[in-house]
């Protein structure tokens, strides 16, 4: 199906499985030209008449961090919901670095989903996103940092994430532990020999979910015009930010969709306060960046702050702390660990063990806490822009700080913008919302500034 124009009305309804990931496909839309609004639960019609001229309309939700028994009961209906929006592509939004388990964020639990509850004719997945380094060759993803490529499962990172680490990096062997929906393939060689089309048709004649290579922005593009020219019947996408990126590139390639103005600067602001609950290297990196620039800096307790009967004490304490730095003019940091080999992820996996709890329900704890934590601070210190870091913590601190949609309004790092938090019944707090691979080393600083 080829046209010379986008149609009118709605383009894409997204579900996003942790909050940072959904403010990336809101910033992959809305500075291509396309105003759109992100919202923290499924939106009432009410809600939806307050921005008129969305194209997209999305949901930042926690899956990434569930069990299939809670995306059966919350995922189901948050889906229908967005289906029942009819835009073409309906886009459940996973993280490029794909981390998921049976037990925990299973993305094959959300395409099984997905295919029962929206009908839609076929799932295409685009995990491999180049201006995240991120790139696809036969089914199997890689990851780059500090400028070296890694297969996911080699990753210094992901293959030791807490809580969803890396085992595998061929995609269709990762998924193949999660849901038995066989997937399918376009490759790099198809997609570089004019065979893309031939190849979809063939993985479309076996499979309802077909994997994409994209190895750099030619590649990108070519998917993207695979993936729109076979929208007839409407799409249910399982993908990263790099389904966004695929059909702007295809867009704008095609004359369907025009060079966007860049937003204006929103300024520089006297503090900035920042919490994180990342356990990343880049984010180890911003933190060591943020204390040696004049951040104060609070850590938080694990044990206590894992513990719902010493939780608010702890966020009190920390709070406190933060208070007091921000009073004296300082910026200030609040985090959990300060890398993957902080001591402090061993000890939540002990004291789990002791507990005989899974190190994840601990982890939510913890970034409830961090989430209290962003709220009271905020609300104590007046503060009119804030930085959280990690998906978990960053679902929890917009819940907390009463935030109902998101609008990206300044990009500062890819899958990393300044957004408008829109608050019922009090002034909005721009916030960005940083998952743990994203930012330069001095990305608090250049939030901070309001911009690179």
């Amino acid at each position: 199906m080829q046209g010379d124009s986008l149609p009118d009305g709605r383009l894409i309804a997204f579900y996003g499985d942790d909050f940072t990931g959904s403010t990336d496909v809101m910033e992959v839309l809305a500075f291509a030209g396309l105003p759109t609004v992100l919202f923290l639960d499924v939106p009432s019609p009410e809600d939806l008449a307050r921005f008129p001229e969305a194209r997209a309309i999305g949901i930042a939700g926690t899956a990434r961090s569930q069990s299939p028994a809670w995306m059966q009961e919350n995922l189901a209906p948050a889906l229908r919901a967005l289906d029942a929006l009819q835009t073409p592509v309906l886009h459940y939004k996973v993280c490029s670095t794909f981390d998921s388990s049976p037990q925990i964020g299973s993305i094959g639990c959300a395409l099984e989903i997905g295919l029962a509850q929206t009908q839609r004719a076929w799932c295409p997945m685009v995990v491999a996103t180049p201006a995240l380094r991120r790139y696809q060759a036969f089914g199997t993803l890689f990851a780059a940092v500090d400028g070296a490529g890694y297969r996911l499962d080699r990753h210094p990172t992901m293959s030791r994430h807490p809580v969803t680490p890396m085992h595998e990096a061929d995609l269709r062997r990762h998924l193949a532990a999660q849901t038995h929906e066989p997937i399918g393939l376009v490759d790099h060689v198809a997609l570089t020999t004019g065979q893309g089309g031939a190849a979809l048709a063939a993985a479309r004649a076996q499979h309802r979910a077909v994997l994409f290579d994209v190895m750099d922005n030619a590649t990108l593009a070519e998917v993207g015009r695979l993936i729109w020219a076979a929208r007839d019947g409407g799409l249910f996408a399982v993908s990263s930010s790099g389904l966004t990126y695929a059909l702007v590139a295809h867009w704008r390639s095609a004359g369907m969709l025009l060079p966007a103005s860049p937003p204006a600067s929103r300024g520089k602001v006297d503090r900035l306060l920042v919490v994180s609950g990342s356990c990343s290297p880049v984010s180890a990196g911003q933190i060591g960046w943020a204390v040696a620039n004049g951040f104060a800096p609070v850590r938080l307790d694990i044990a206590a702050a894992s513990d719902p009967v010493t939780a608010p004490a702890e966020a009190a304490r920390a709070a406190q702390a933060a208070c007091a730095a921000l009073a004296a003019g300082q910026d200030a940091i609040v985090f959990s660990a300060e890398g993957p080999g902080d001591a402090s992820i061993a000890g939540l996996s002990v004291l789990a063990s002791g507990m005989g709890r899974a190190p994840a329900d601990l982890q939510r704890h913890v970034a409830a806490t961090l989430g209290e934590v962003a709220a009271l601070v905020t609300s104590r210190s007046g503060l009119t822009r804030i930085v959280i870091a990690g998906g978990d913590t960053s679902g929890a601190a917009t819940q907390r700080l009463g935030i109902q949609a998101l609008e990206a309004v300044m990009p500062v790092a890819p899958g990393g913008p300044l957004c408008l938090g829109h608050r019922r019944g009090q002034a909005p707090v721009e916030i960005l919302l940083k998952g743990g691979q994203i930012g330069a080393v001095d990305l608090f600083g250049q939030v901070k500034r309001g911009g690179a």
